[in-house]
């Protein structure tokens, strides 16, 4: 099985070359959740010198002031033994560095790249990895030293500054903190102290180690610190003896400056004891082993984490949509599927799948019915009205019987009135089906992602809704015409029973136009209006389902279909034109996906195999 620090290792670069350090992304990083060790430490405190114990190698910039001025992540990779040890920057993907003087001098340029050459610091960091067979597999993250006041050419709020850089690693609760503290000072007046008792107050996160312990006054000690009675942590104290200024500058290689530390803790009376605990070496392989530690503790929320990032990130993929295809017929295939995916919505909506769709019946059972009742036929069927209509309708020679054409004539003036209610519910469902349309579109996730193609579907829904009411508005105000143009011959047949009934077809003209002879007609034409109207109540909602809501589902595209057969690349690729941040959105989706999906697979082997 592959060690485990390698694998976070792995993960931990992978995540950082595709940003996902919890800096630019609402959505929770693999990063944030990987446990690592930071290194903490007050200026001159001889963080610089631990961390080149550690690694056996002179790698780190050195100097007076503020040295380290951006946070470095080392990760340290055990390779087989006789291989040539090398290092790799993140920002230099493809470059190997094998002298290590050279490692020194990038870690400083890559700082001044970001700072300039100045005082100031900067919280994007430095990714360094060494690869060597002198080392242990574990990962670092050498953070700027604590400072309590600034110097010439920085600013007054650098102090601050540094204090919230280390609070933003060291406050995670997967940070193991590895407090740097210098054992001739006060361990009151510990910066690495202060903060990591801070976030960590129970000291279950907090590694103390104890710096120049060689270099404290003539008769004292650090036996207190190093047993925990001074302050106590979880893990027993490590101390360690550096490299003097005087071994830098004669250039004292590592293992010898190891081999003298281990001589100073095993023949010093006072730390005889605990030297079997004490020494760089010692140092690197507890936190191997810690931090190995700490990762298979957290594999279960890592897992739970790194799934629930792959579901947000296929969500947001999806709302997000396909790439655009390269090719015509692609390009055409994939206009074609987006127009069949909002068509499909759209029918939803009509068949109560969706909402809106019952609003159209609520035009054919209450607005409708509504308008037909409205129509003020009293007017029409007043006393004047039918006296001026069978008369005029008689002209010079009065009628025998039944003032036929004086029916006729009442009638049809009667039912024409009823084209006005008719062509409102035409124009009130066409209203409806626009509606829907703008709803289907909207929720149609491909067309916010090609605003060209949302315009051209748009457009030509909205052009075959306009067909359709044209045709709709034509059969539905024939329909009204044809009750115009023949009346039901029944419904005139009963009119001569009137004479059987006592009627005196012989009455004289004066008698046949008083007021209750002309009630009765306007009674028996407006019965027949009614009927009419029962009738048209249910046959108009039928043409406009028909001629409408019907050929809305069936043909709503298919016009525009036969359209962009015929359309040139040049207009298929405008359709497509896709916003450019949308695109790179979904190419860095797509590649955190992939990260997020390897790591699953990787560290779901990590769990069986543990």
């Amino acid at each position: 099985m592959e060690n485990l620090i390698s694998l976070v290792n792995k993960i931990q670069r992978a995540c950082t070359a595709l940003g996902d350090h919890g800096e630019a992304t609402a959505l929770p990083t693999l990063w944030d959740a990987l446990p690592s060790i930071a290194v903490v430490g007050g200026q001159s405190s001889g963080k610089s010198s631990v961390l080149e114990s550690v690694v056996g190698k002179d790698f780190l910039p050195r100097g007076s002031g503020i040295v380290t001025r951006r946070p470095l992540v080392l990760q340290l990779q055990k390779i087989d033994e006789g291989s040539r040890e090398y290092a790799e920057f993140l920002h230099l993907p493809r470059k190997r560095f094998t002298d290590f003087g050279d490692v020194r001098k990038e870690i400083q340029d890559e700082t001044d790249r970001e700072t300039g050459r100045t005082r100031q610091i900067s919280s994007v960091p430095i990714h360094l990895s060494i690869y060597s067979p002198n080392v242990v597999n574990l990962t670092l993250i050498d953070l700027p030293g604590l400072t309590k006041v600034a110097v010439e050419g920085q600013p007054d709020s650098i102090v601050q500054d540094i204090e919230n850089m280390v609070r933003s690693y060291i406050e995670k609760p997967n940070c193991i903190i590895l407090a740097i503290t210098p054992a001739n000072q006060d361990l009151a007046t510990s910066d690495a102290i202060k903060i990591s008792r801070e976030v960590d107050p129970t000291g279950e996160r907090t590694i103390g180690v104890l710096t120049k312990i060689d270099l404290m006054d003539k008769g004292t000690d650090a036996v207190e610190m190093l047993e925990g009675r001074a302050y106590r942590l979880k893990y027993p104290w490590i101390g360690v003896v550096n490299r003097s200024q005087a071994d830098i500058n004669k250039n004292v290689d590592m293992i010898a400056a190891r081999r003298r530390e281990r001589e100073y803790f095993s023949n010093t009376p006072e730390y005889k004891h605990l030297a079997h605990r004490m020494g760089s070496e010692h140092l690197a392989k507890m936190l191997s082993k810690h931090l190995e530690a700490v990762i298979k503790s957290k594999i279960p929320g890592i897992q739970s984490l790194i799934n629930k990032t792959i579901s947000e990130l296929e969500t947001e993929l999806s709302r997000l949509g396909k790439p655009i295809a390269v090719d015509d017929g692609g390009k055409l295939y994939a206009i074609m599927e987006i127009c069949r995916t909002f068509d499909q919505i759209f029918k939803e909506h009509l068949d109560g799948v969706r909402p809106g769709g019952d609003q159209i019946y609520n035009v054919f059972d209450n607005q409708l019915p509504a308008a037909l009742k409205r129509l003020q036929f009293d007017k029409q069927l007043s006393m004047e009205n039918i006296r001026k209509l069978i008369t005029e309708a008689d002209g010079y020679q009065p009628h025998l019987i039944a003032p036929e054409q004086g029916y006729r004539r009442l009638i049809e003036s009667s039912l024409t009135s009823i084209r006005g209610p008719a062509e409102a519910a035409v124009d009130a469902v066409h209203s409806l089906l626009k509606d829907l349309v703008h709803k289907a579109i909207s929720q149609t996730l491909e067309l916010k992602q090609y605003p060209g193609l949302r315009v051209e579907v748009t457009n030509a829904a909205s052009d075959s809704l306009e067909r359709m009411r044209e045709e709709s508005k034509k059969s539905t105000l024939q329909l009204v015409d044809m009750e115009c143009g023949y009346l039901t011959v029944d419904y005139f047949r009963r009119l001569p029973q009137d004479v059987d009934k006592g009627g005196n077809p012989t009455h004289s003209i004066f008698d046949r136009y008083n007021d209750s002879y002309l009630r009765r007609i306007g009674s028996t034409v407006l019965s027949y209006v009614n009927m009419v109207c029962a009738t048209l109540r249910h046959s108009i909602p039928k043409s406009i389902v028909y001629c409408q809501v019907r050929e809305a589902k069936r043909s709503l595209l298919d016009h525009f279909f036969v359209e962009i057969g015929k359309y040139e690349s040049k207009r298929l690729s405008s359709m497509l034109n896709e916003d450019p941040a949308i695109m790179e959105r979904r190419s860095a989706l797509a590649k955190r996906l992939e990260l997020y999906r390897s790591a699953q697979a990787e560290i779901d082997s990590a769990a069986w195999s543990k």
